[in-house]
């Protein structure tokens, strides 16, 4: 298929700018993906489409204030840093810009010299190896000095940092929110628990490979970056007997959908594991984990929208859009949310 398959038209004043209030007041568009049919609801009544019996299983990583200002110590020039993926206890993948003030050998001081860094390797797409000095924890030190990576489209100043962090956020590691799962509160999440609808927890890391444009025209040619994730044993356990007892997988969002189809058997049998995924899911795949998605409405010719196409059918998953559009809900991080069944 090509990139241009998956381009829709989106009127700027539809992109969110702030989120909902309370979380979960936003809107639901349930798709049903035998007939195309789209119910309008509440994301509070996603309730109502959980069965005793199912299982919820939500990303519970973490984001990190990963971007930084610092200086070149040699001539004093301004770089932004953006912490991408650790690589060791003082080594991350970062993106520097402007990147030609960030080359192998040059060293930057932030804050106020608590943090210092060298760029030891340069990576063929243009990210940067960056090895840090500091003396105490990095993450109290990045929670001082960084800022909360907002998406580019997000233009207005965000208030509340936690905001932009789920109400279950608790392994930290991210450069981006899993933003399916903003939508969910505490007692949302007690009521669903409740109704006897088990939840599990993975984690995976969001890189902003996940967000980069796909430039490639033919999909198949575009490479997805890798991120690490963990399954623990109890989640395993969990999607296990729900997948026994016949009951409904449900992924809160394209993270999780990509880690638990990573894990996955080829009969859908899920073991714990730890490790990095650069899975790549367009129409053609076949799933054999999850049974349903709740996710929100992302860019056109992105590799997220691939994967709900892969999942709901594309004529389906164009036409949502189309009538998302139409009926002026809220797209991207802030917006709203799409039940797909």
């Amino acid at each position: 298929m090509k990139k241009s398959d998956f381009f829709y038209e989106l009127p700027e004043e539809l992109i969110a700018q702030h989120p909902a209030n309370p979380r979960d007041s936003s809107r639901l568009m349930v798709l049903h993906k035998d007939t195309g049919l789209c119910e309008h609801k509440k994301f509070s009544d996603i309730i109502d489409y959980l069965e005793p019996g199912d299982c919820l299983i939500l990303n519970n990583t973490r984001v990190i204030p990963a971007r930084m200002y610092g200086t070149r110590t040699d001539t004093g020039a301004v770089v932004e840093f953006l912490l991408l993926k650790q690589l060791s206890s003082n080594e991350w993948e970062v993106i520097t810009g402007p990147g030609k003030k960030a080359r192998a050998g040059h060293r930057f001081t932030f804050g106020d010299g608590e943090l210092t860094a060298e760029i030891t390797e340069v990576l063929p797409d243009g990210n940067r190896i960056a090895r840090f000095g500091f003396e105490g924890n990095f993450y109290s030190i990045i929670d001082k000095i960084g800022e909360m990576p907002l998406p580019h489209y997000i233009t207005e100043k965000l208030e509340d940092k936690e905001r932009y962090q789920t109400v279950y956020s608790k392994e930290k590691g991210s450069a981006a929110a899993p933003t399916a799962g903003l939508h969910f509160t505490p007692e949302l999440l007690k009521k669903i628990e409740d109704k006897g609808i088990k939840i599990g927890y993975v984690t995976l890391h969001v890189g902003l490979g996940t967000f980069r444009p796909v430039k490639a025209e033919n999909i198949e040619d575009h490479h997805m970056h890798s991120e690490h994730y963990t399954l623990p044993a109890e989640t395993a356990e969990i999607i296990n007997s729900t997948r026994k007892n016949a009951g409904r997988i449900f992924a809160v969002g394209t993270t999780c959908t990509r880690t638990l189809e990573s894990v996955a058997s080829a009969k859908g049998e899920i073991t714990a594991d730890d490790g990095d995924t650069s899975i790549f899911i367009y129409p053609g795949y076949k799933f054999k984990c999850i049974d349903c998605l709740i996710t929100n409405f992302h860019l056109p010719e992105s590799t997220l929208i691939m994967l709900v196409s892969a999942f709901s059918g594309y004529d389906n998953t164009m036409n949502a859009y189309k009538t998302a559009v139409n009926e002026k809900y809220r797209f991207f991080s802030f917006g709203d949310a799409m039940l797909i069944i």
